[in-house]
């Protein structure tokens, strides 16, 4: 397995330029061009909504949105947020939950590592901060993905000091009566891709290569 840096800060990747990349490889990897790979990137600031977005949730403000290919919702990416998208060859029989179950795991274990407790919450995907006295339960990892041939892509976006306005103007990953949030917002101060972009590579590294389910699930 192979880690990219596709484009960081000041380097923004334009949402467009970053899914021909993905489809590229794809094709490489089930044909066995190349190795695994996994993408890291921080986007130019877009909206992509995938096939289970409802007209009321995209933006109540015109704002354009990309449509896409993968699962899921709506969602957003943009600087200050670590985009990933793990190209990689799923072993068979495929089990898409128990893939998006490693990426959740991963996830868990980088907020682990920054001293934030985080989990699941039972029929909704992605890493969550349970509810308390500073608001309702919220995502700080979002995941969406698409398997085809065997090999995924599409990914994960994992929120380390981005702007959170973006979550004002739809209803994120489609849940209504939730948040969204990120490390600093956690913290209580700036915490940056490149301070998180090691931890994120050394869990990605560890997991998924095991490709089993593990992890806690918030009630």
């Amino acid at each position: 397995m192979r880690f990219v840096h596709l484009g960081l800060d000041p380097d923004f990747v334009d949402y467009e330029q970053a899914w021909q990349v993905q489809r590229d490889t794809h094709a490489k990897v089930v044909s066995g061009e190349e190795p695994d790979t996994v993408y890291l990137l921080e986007h130019r600031a877009v909206y992509t909504a995938g096939k289970r977005t409802e007209p009321q949730e995209r933006p109540n403000d015109g704002t354009p949105v990309i449509d896409v290919d993968r699962g899921g919702k709506i969602t957003w990416h943009g600087p200050g947020q670590i985009t990933g998208y793990p190209i990689v060859r799923l072993p068979a029989p495929i089990d898409v939950v128990g893939y998006v179950r490693h990426i959740e795991e991963m996830m868990i274990r980088v907020c682990a590592d920054f001293g934030v407790e985080a989990g699941r919450v039972e029929g909704e995907s992605g890493t969550w901060i349970a509810a308390d006295d500073r608001g309702p339960r919220r995502k700080i990892g979002a995941i969406g993905i698409r398997v085809s041939r065997q090999v995924a892509m599409h990914g994960f976006a994992f929120n380390c000091n981005p702007d959170l306005s973006w979550g004002e103007v739809i209803i994120p990953c489609g849940i209504v009566g939730a948040g969204v949030t990120s490390l600093s917002f956690e913290l209580g101060r700036d915490v940056p891709v490149t301070e998180v972009l090691p931890h994120v590579e050394k869990h990605l590294a560890d997991i998924l290569p095991t490709l089993r389910p593990n992890g806690r699930v918030l009630t």
